[in-house]
C-alpha cells in the first residue's frame, strides 16, 4: 500500500525497475532508493476577495537527503496530485546525480490556477504555504525555485516570509533559489518554459550575479 499512485509514478517505477535490473540491485533495496523520503501535506486557507475562506491544498515531496540537501521547483497547478510530485522529486535526484551536484531531488505544490484568482489572493496562498512549509526547507534542508505557474514575484513572496519568521534575511535569501537579486534569470527560465524550451547551459554566468549582489 502506498500514497503514490497514478500513471506518472507507475512509468518512474518501470523506469527504475529496467536500470536495477542492469545494476543487480536486490529487491529488497529498491523501494529504499525509490520512494521518497519525505511527502507533507498542507492546508493552506485565505480569505479571498469575496469574503470567503478558501483552503487550497500543497504539497512537498523530498526524495533524497543522502548527498545533500534537496532541490527543486514548486509549481502552481490544480491539477497536480501528491503520486505526480513525487516523480517530478525522484525524477530530480537522478538529473542532480548525472550532473554530478551534491543534491537530492525534491518538487512541490499548491492545488490552484495562478491564473484564476487575484494576485492579492495569490500573494496570500504563496505566503500561506511557505509558512506551512518553513520547518521543512532551508537552505540546508530543501532549496526552493520557481517552475509552471511560480515566477521571481511568488519567490519573493516566500522568501520574504522565510525571513519574517526566521528574522534572517540572509537565511530566506539562500531557502529559495530565485529571489529579487536573480529576477532577470526566473523571467529568462518563465520564457523558455512558455516556448517548450530550456535554456541554453552557459548564458547566466553567476560569477556576474555574484558581483551584483
Amino acid at each position: 500500500m502506498t500514497i503514490y499512485t497514478g500513471p506518472v509514478f507507475d512509468m518512474a517505477r518501470q523506469q527504475f525497475a529496467v536500470i536495477a535490473d542492469y545494476l543487480e540491485i536486490p529487491d529488497d533495496e529498491r523501494d529504499r532508493l525509490l520512494l521518497p523520503k519525505r511527502a507533507i501535506t498542507v492546508s493552506c486557507p485565505i480569505h479571498a476577495n469575496d469574503g470567503r475562506t478558501v483552503v487550497f491544498e500543497g504539497y512537498r515531496v523530498q526524495h533524497h537527503l543522502t548527498l545533500g540537501p534537496t532541490k527543486g521547483g514548486t509549481r502552481f497547478s490544480p491539477n497536480l496530485h501528491i503520486g505526480e510530485v513525487a516523480v517530478l522529486a525522484i525524477w530530480m535526484s537522478w538529473k542532480c546525480a548525472l550532473a554530478g551536484l551534491p543534491y537530492g531531488g525534491a518538487k512541490g505544490d499548491v492545488a490552484v490556477d495562478p491564473y484564476g484568482i487575484s494576485k492579492r489572493e495569490l500573494e496570500a496562498v504563496s505566503r500561506r504555504y511557505m509558512q506551512e512549509m518553513i520547518p521543512f526547507v532551508g537552505p540546508h534542508i530543501d532549496v526552493m525555485a520557481p517552475d509552471m505557474g511560480t515566477n521571481e514575484q511568488v519567490m519573493a513572496w516566500f522568501m520574504d516570509t522565510y525571513s519574517m519568521s526566521l528574522r534572517r534575511w540572509r537565511s530566506g535569501r539562500h531557502a529559495t533559489r530565485s529571489n529579487a537579486v536573480r529576477a532577470a534569470e526566473a523571467a529568462r527560465r518563465r520564457s523558455h518554459r512558455a516556448r517548450g524550451r530550456f535554456p541554453r547551459p552557459g548564458r547566466v554566468s553567476w560569477q556576474n550575479v555574484h558581483r551584483r549582489r
